[in-house]
């Protein structure tokens, strides 16, 4: 998946399918840890040896690949200025150039974002004196951080839908239970990077602050969602009481992300911080390299969204042209450069024919591991970064067909 480092990277795993499936009979069948270990290795070779790929993202490459991210820092910083001690000098240049640009009074650089969102929500309970969240049931601290809220910060959960979008400001007002703080993931990662409408978003907002509640964005990737909202950063931000952004998804950082929002907050926020343990005592790499996703990734973001449309409607068609029964790309208008792509087949079986058109052929399309999505589907993510814009869309049909020849005929 796009996020593979963060969570995920064996979501795709399960049983092994076909060829290589067993270890001989002197050892017994491979156990579905060796299984999955396998794949992850002749994932990343293919990966490494692939000529073409649609997305090169950072938590794949090499510690030489990466340290290149910092070529040319001298641009982004004054580098004989004295080395960063517990959150000073180049921290707090990166947090006022996040604030600036998300138009919020200030803003705390957190060495991760399941920290930062923790740290925020709890603030807010102190304020409201309910510390229950209302949010998606798919959401990131649902999904893939093991109960943090509640285990760690004292917060309650609470699930306002389940259904693959956004929840609905009729949903909202309808919820049986009082909660002192709804947040929205923007997108929403696990239901296919999917977004409201500004309209239905603006509606979803007033409907909470009708409840007295506040409203948090889990903008991790908020940064690519200007195109689908028609409107700048500062604006789609200025919904909400708080917002978190991170800098190594989209921007392709090395790591961290920020909390942004009103001064009172943010002071509150560093404070938790510090007890958290995010008081790191040096993070000019991790800043620089946000500062360069500032750069030069976050003006490219709506190139890279646009192009995913051509990719994403580009596989559809070589897809059903090369006879595959049945399939679908989700949203079939991506929201962002990041969708899903869903077929009627294993995930083995799909990874085998991934893995082997990269061998075979130096393109590697479907990049990322294949997950179950019910009996006898499956569904991966695609993202499409500054390595696919050279694709054209006859380029992409005829790679979705190559790959589709590799799967077994289910007519």
């Amino acid at each position: 998946m796009s996020d593979t480092a963060e969570h995920g990277e064996e979501q795709g795993g399960g049983r092994a399918a076909g060829h290589g499936s067993g270890a001989g009979p002197e050892h017994g069948p491979e156990s579905g840890a060796a299984s999955a270990e396998r794949r992850r290795e002749r994932r990343t070779a293919a990966y490494r040896s692939a000529r073409r790929v649609l997305a090169r993202s950072g938590h794949r490459a090499t510690l030489r690949e990466r340290l290149a991210v910092l070529d040319g820092a001298a641009d982004l910083y004054d580098l004989d200025a004295p080395v960063d001690v517990y959150g000073n000098g180049i921290v707090e240049a990166l947090e006022e150039r996040v604030a600036g640009l998300l138009g919020t009074e200030d803003a705390a650089y957190f060495p991760t974002g399941t920290m930062a969102q923790q740290v925020a929500l709890r603030c807010w309970a102190a304020r409201t004196g309910n510390p229950t969240v209302a949010l998606h049931a798919l959401s990131h601290p649902e999904v893939h951080e093991r109960n943090a809220f509640s285990a760690v910060s004292g917060l309650r959960t609470v699930r306002v839908t389940s259904e693959p979008r956004l929840p609905t400001a009729g949903e909202i007002r309808d919820f049986e239970e009082p909660f002192g703080a709804l947040m929205l993931e923007l997108p929403l990662r696990d239901a296919g990077f999917v977004l409201p409408t500004w309209e239905e978003l603006s509606e979803v907002v007033e409907a909470a602050r009708e409840r007295d509640a506040v409203v948090h964005f889990d903008g991790a990737r908020l940064w690519e969602c200007t195109p689908h909202f028609g409107r700048p950063l500062d604006e789609i931000a200025g919904l909400a009481d708080s917002v978190y952004v991170s800098f190594y998804k989209s921007l392709d950082g090395y790591s961290g992300a920020a909390l942004a929002g009103p001064r009172s907050l943010v002071d509150e926020a560093k404070t938790w911080r510090h007890r958290y343990g995010g008081m790191v005592v040096q993070q000019f790499p991790a800043v620089l390299s946000a500062l360069a996703g500032l750069e030069r990734e976050l003006p490219r973001l709506p190139e890279y969204v646009a192009h995913a449309r051509v990719i994403a409607a580009a596989l559809r068609e070589g897809l059903a042209a090369a006879g595959v029964p049945w399939t679908r790309v989700h949203p079939e208008v991506p929201h962002t450069h990041d969708f899903q792509v869903w077929l009627p087949y294993g995930p083995d079986v799909l990874e085998d024919a991934a893995a082997a058109q990269a061998e075979e052929t130096g393109t590697y399309l479907f990049v990322s591991p294949w997950a179950r999505g019910g009996p006898g589907v499956s569904y991966t993510e695609v993202g499409v970064r500054s390595a696919g814009l050279d694709w054209t869309a006859d380029e992409a049909r005829a790679a979705a067909g190559d790959f589709a020849a590799r799967l077994p005929d289910l007519r």
